[in-house]
């Protein structure tokens, strides 16, 4: 079995999360949060969907953590991403942080929101 190191270039990987945060890129961000190749922010009203229809044309699909324990990304998020011709996959936030990683490192054109464990 080979093993490759993981090189993110200039990306945005999730280095780890805990109670209430996650640590991407050396940075800490506190509560909720949306992180692409480029940027990570604090996601303050995960209610508020307009930080992710932003992204429409620079992803496919959006990963969303829906925090410590699976759960269904509200039903207005998920109509709203796939009318924009984006791809929902909701899962636990400690999955969806190793798939994100696992598909940016990748190149793919992805997002991640998720909510603190």
């Amino acid at each position: 079995m080979q093993f490759h190191e993981v090189k993110y270039d200039s990306a945005q990987p999730v280095d780890s999360y805990g109670p209430g945060f996650f640590r991407v890129a050396g940075r800490v961000i506190k509560g909720a949060m949306i992180v692409t190749e480029d940027t990570a922010i604090s996601w303050d009203d995960p209610d508020d969907i307009a930080p992710l229809l932003a992204l429409v044309g620079k992803i496919d699909v959006l990963f969303y953590g829906t925090g410590a324990d699976p759960a269904h990304p509200p039903a207005a998020l998920r109509e709203a991403m796939e009318d924009a011709g984006i791809g929902v996959e909701a899962m636990a936030s400690a999955p969806a942080c190793r798939t994100y990683n696992v598909l940016l490192s990748e190149g793919r054109r992805i997002a991640l929101a998720a909510l603190p464990v």
